[in-house]
């Protein structure tokens, strides 16, 4: 018997049961062989009288010894399955555990037998609590470990933190590629970008899921996974961390699970939030909803705002508050209301400003709301809102009979102070940023390069950030015909894009992006001299080189053989039509 046939016969011998190397033992030292074969048959079949006579009619149909005994086997242990199975729901609670455990302790030695084992594997599914030396012998196999249910991987990882790190792991690792995937997909569109997915669609996704199967019911390997999102966002900043941390609580919501949701002190409050990223709109009654759970917290619980932050930290969960901001500003105007006078301004810039602190919070331990700057309010925002009074203004002229003077030109200038709140203020210049794609998307060229220049220099670069340049190039689709013009092309390219793209590798993955999709719109001399600048250097990374390549093929495809050029005009290939939505 090699390895193989030793481990078919796995612990049989412990039980008193006859195995391969009994039968060897037995034929080596006997005189009879075939007697001592039948007496070894008699002494280990199926003790069953009728049987006996059986057996011989199934030998003239020429069905081998082993086929049949290998059904009936597989017969029982199917019934044995069933049985383990409703033991588990019947009788008594204490009663049917000890039934299981009892099990346990007679099969557990057969473990390792490959035709037993997932009758072994069965017991210990079903039972709540395996004795801990078992679980240590399962733990110390990577077989046994790898193919028992994930309800004894759970008792195993609740007291083994490091081994339940490293099956997470490789999922948290996988979950933020998927995100990066999105933001820099070659699909640009402005109907289907990264905010489009509603969260109910989002939390479908393989890692979600995967992470609550893993934890089950368990509040300790909740309470350990969310420990892992913490320190990872505290160690690389990225905030698809905070994502995932409310993603996988409502995952959890949707299953109903109360034991983990009731224990969760930001539950209500996740759950509130996430009917507003539905709807991408935060209303009056759900800010209310959300400024009571922010009012509640008590004394001596402030420890829950780091959590909160955290949720507040999602991009998902800023992009719905920035949108509110922006289209709340817009209402003031109509209103000729300041926004110190709106509460429900100032709850979403409360909210913003928790979200955009999470990371100094949970670093610092210090958990208490940042301070909001009054300049914020009594200044920057009536500046942003004269930016939508300009536009009215200039809108209305347009419309006048002109008169002696000409047309009044559109205001060119930005306030200084603009600028600098871009530079200084993290919240002004989140919410600079979103008002500057709100023009963008309304293909309202003239404000759209009058801002574009204080984007140069910003708070902490998130003008250079992923999420703000994926939504840019998006929303820029839509001004597509615009990139026939010089003066356009030089401001965006040379006076933005290009200031950052030789230190900064995503934003010269962005600006590829964009050309591979609009490169049919930009005037020709324009687009060679970009062609030259965005050249990959040594020191440039394979996504940048795999998107020049792709961009220079295209470029190649478009210019018109010699022949071509001496008979008929330049023969452009069909270009995909940008669909060009209604503006909001």
């Amino acid at each position: 018997a090699g390895p193989g046939q030793a481990a078919m016969y796995a612990g049989l011998q412990e039980l008193g049961v006859a195995n391969g190397e009994d039968l060897k033992e037995t034929l080596t030292n006997c005189t009879e062989p075939l007697k001592a074969i039948e007496q070894f048959q008699t002494e280990n079949g199926v003790l069953l009288p009728s049987l006996q006579s059986a057996l011989p009619f199934l030998d003239l149909h020429g069905t081998p010894r082993l086929e049949f005994h290998q059904s009936v086997f597989d017969e029982l242990r199917e019934k044995l399955l069933e049985r383990v199975s409703a033991i588990a729901l019947e009788g008594k609670v204490e009663e049917r555990y000890k039934k299981l455990e009892d099990l346990l302790e007679k099969s557990f030695s057969l473990v390792k037998m490959p035709s037993i084992q997932p009758v072994v594997m069965c017991v210990m599914k079903h039972l709540p609590k395996v004795p801990e030396k078992k679980l240590k012998l399962v733990m110390a196999d990577k077989d046994l470990y790898k193919a028992c249910a994930v309800e004894v991987k759970r008792q195993i990882w609740q007291d083994n933190q490091a081994l339940f790190g490293d099956e997470v792991s490789p999922l948290l690792k996988q979950y933020i590629l998927e995100k990066e995937n999105i933001l820099f997909s070659n699909d640009i569109s402005v109907l289907h970008n990264f905010f489009s997915p509603s969260p109910k669609t989002r939390r479908q996704g393989e890692v979600v899921q995967k992470l609550t199967q893993m934890i089950g019911k368990n509040v300790k390997l909740y309470d350990m996974v969310l420990q892992f999102l913490r320190t990872l966002f505290l160690r690389t900043r990225n905030v698809h961390y905070c994502t995932l941390r409310a993603e996988l609580l409502m995952s959890l919501h949707d299953l109903e699970i109360s034991e983990i949701c009731t224990v969760d002190p930001c539950h209500k409050f996740t759950w509130c939030l996430d009917a507003c990223i539905r709807e991408k709109f935060v209303d009056n009654k759900r800010a209310r909803e959300l400024q009571g759970f922010l009012d509640g917290v008590k004394k001596g619980q402030e420890q829950v705002l780091g959590d909160l932050s955290m949720i507040l930290c999602d991009p998902f969960a800023i992009n719905t508050l920035a949108l509110s901001t922006i289209r709340h500003l817009q209402d003031l105007v109509g209103q000729d209301t300041l926004p110190r006078e709106s509460p429900d301004l100032l709850l979403l810039l409360r909210m913003l400003s928790l979200g955009q602190g999470a990371w100094d919070m949970i670093d610092s331990q210090v958990f208490k709301e940042p301070k909001m700057e009054a300049e914020l309010i009594t200044k920057f925002l009536p500046m942003l809102m004269s930016f939508v009074v300009d536009d009215h203004t200039f809108n209305v002229d347009q419309k006048l009979p002109s008169e002696e003077k000409g047309p009044i030109p559109y205001p060119s200038t930005i306030p200084e102070a603009f600028t600098k709140f871009l530079q200084e203020n993290r919240i002004a210049c989140e919410i600079g940023l979103y008002y500057i794609l709100h023009i963008t998307k309304q293909r309202n060229k003239n404000a759209f390069l009058r801002l574009l220049p204080a984007l140069v220099e910003t708070f902490s670069d998130l003008a250079f950030s992923d999420i703000f340049l994926h939504l840019l190039t998006g929303n820029l689709t839509l001004l597509g015909d615009e990139f026939a013009l010089e003066e356009f092309c030089t401001s965006l390219f040379d006076g933005f894009f290009l200031t950052a793209c030789s230190r900064k590798e995503n934003v010269h993955r962005h600006v590829l992006r964009l050309l591979l999709y609009l490169h049919h719109k930009v005037a020709p001399a324009k687009l060679e001299s970009l062609q030259k600048a965005l050249e990959p250097t040594k020191q440039s990374g394979e996504a940048v080189k795999e998107l020049y390549n792709q961009l220079t093929e295209k470029l190649e495809l478009r210019k018109p053989s010699p022949a071509e050029v001496t008979e008929t005009p330049s023969m452009e290939l069909p270009l995909p039509t940008v669909p060009t939505p209604a503006s909001r």
